[in-house]
């Protein structure tokens, strides 16, 4: 995905206030209590979302994620000690940043070598196949998912879950995640849904489409997509044409004031857009915004308060 334009922050406040006991489950402790003692076994073949067969080499007692998003997953469920290492871009949960790390862009098989986990967890478009098949070859097994919907991150926690021996408290939480989704749709409802509009680079004008999980997340936070094109592309780079074509009402991508001294002066017939003539132009949570993790609900809160206001 291209470069974000939005904060980089990872404050709680404004989700602590609005629903204070959801916070309990976003800790990410990685304590036990939920353990699924069953787990899986050495040679079992497992299908991962992209339809490739994984054989595990051994049971997976240690596991590493190449993504972000999928690290807050296995400490979002996970006993800490499993977790074996990291990523360079990994930095949350605080436990997150005292792992070893293995960089992923360019793959370091060597430092995997040294960390060995049993099962390694990939996101769709971030790792190539080509380093997993790699990964493979050395006897360490890659299981692949991807997103879509918010539905499919939940369902992604719980894969996540039974694969680490941790089934019943990945569904635990998730169960609370789509409570607390469901009590946003039930405050969204019938309210009128502006186009929203997410920006992640200014030249070319690089966007969420319409095929990505944001689409899911505003139509539950009570907006829509302002892209109202599918594109090939999941972040497609869009012509000012086709922006001035579908007139966001709302944009994301940065402060007001920043974004009138870079992005509209470059493009300024974009100035007669609804989201700039009635100043709606906000800077979000990047990694928030960015990860397809357990903090989805967060993400979603934010957004509905950009689009909606603190109800």
């Amino acid at each position: 995905m291209c470069k974000s334009l939005h904060k980089t922050s990872n404050k709680f406040d404004f989700f602590k206030q609005l629903f204070p006991g959801v916070i309990l489950l976003l800790s990410f402790t990685g304590c036990g209590g939920y353990s699924d003692k069953r787990g899986l076994a050495e040679g079992d073949t497992l299908l991962d979302a992209l339809g490739r067969e994984v054989r595990l080499v051994r049971k997976p007692g240690r596991v590493m994620a190449l993504a972000p998003s999928m690290t807050e997953m296995l400490f979002f469920v996970c006993d800490t000690g499993q977790i074996a290492a990291v990523t360079q871009n990994c930095d949350y949960p605080a436990a997150a940043r005292r792992k070893p790390i293995v960089n992923n862009y360019p793959m370091d098989f060597e430092a995997l070598l040294r960390v060995r986990p049993d099962l390694v967890f990939a996101v769709e478009g971030i790792t190539p196949l080509a380093d997993a098949r790699r990964m493979e070859e050395l006897g360490i097994p890659v299981y692949y998912q991807q997103y879509h919907t918010v539905e499919d991150i939940f369902t992604g926690i719980e894969t996540v879950g039974r694969l680490t021996g941790n089934a019943a408290r990945a569904v635990h939480l998730t169960d609370s995640l789509r409570r607390v989704k469901k009590e946003i749709q039930t405050q969204t409802a019938g309210l009128q849904k502006p186009s929203v509009l997410a920006i992640t680079w200014q030249d070319p004008i690089y966007v969420y489409g319409r095929n990505t999980v944001f689409t899911d997340k505003l139509a539950i936070a009570g907006g829509r997509n302002a892209v109202d094109t599918v594109f090939e592309a999941q972040y497609p780079a869009l012509t000012r044409e086709y922006v001035l074509k579908i007139n966001p009402d709302i944009i994301i991508g940065g402060g007001f004031g920043k974004m009138d001294s870079t992005f509209f002066r470059q493009y300024p017939e974009l100035r007669r857009i609804n989201a700039y003539r009635n100043r709606r132009i906000y800077d979000l949570t990047d990694d928030l915004m960015a990860r397809p993790g357990p903090r989805v609900v967060e993400s979603i809160l934010e957004l509905k308060e950009v689009i909606h206001g603190k109800k």
